[in-house]
């Protein structure tokens, strides 16, 4: 029984230590200078020139690993609100597999895909806005 609970775990498990793999690479390729390795920039902002939804992740993942909330947001404010959901999903994926039977998300509420298409969508328009105070949100 324990062992058949801990074999469920361990693709959690795996999750946690690849997450935490990612962070390292991060910190160590510093992508808010030119200081570290280089990491490979945004296919879509290195074609088109536009600011995707997710441009800014990696140097806003990088800010938050350094406590430093405001340049976060300025990297990418989106992503930074969408931590929290993130989190609750594979916390309940992580329970679901322990326990042996799923734990509801707010993936499973009925409006969740519409809302977070409508959000990344508005998100990508506002972020490439060439004007006061829409321009602040490129990077």
């Amino acid at each position: 029984m324990v062992a058949a609970r801990l074999r469920t775990m361990a693709l959690p498990a795996a999750t946690a230590l690849l997450g935490c793999a990612a962070a390292g690479i991060v910190l160590a390729a510093d992508p808010t200078s030119d200081a570290g390795f280089p990491l490979p920039p945004c296919p879509v902002k290195w074609l088109t020139g536009l600011d995707c939804p997710g441009c800014g992740a990696t140097r806003m993942f990088y800010s938050l690993l350094h406590g430093d909330v405001q340049q976060a947001l300025h990297f990418n404010a989106a992503a930074v609100a969408f931590i929290p959901f993130f989190l609750w999903t594979w916390g309940a994926w992580v329970l679901g597999r322990w326990r042996g039977r799923r734990i509801p998300t707010w993936e499973q509420w009925r409006w969740s895909p519409l809302v977070a298409l409508v959000l990344i969508a508005v998100w990508s328009v506002i972020r490439n806005l060439p004007f006061p105070p829409f321009d602040a949100l490129y990077v």
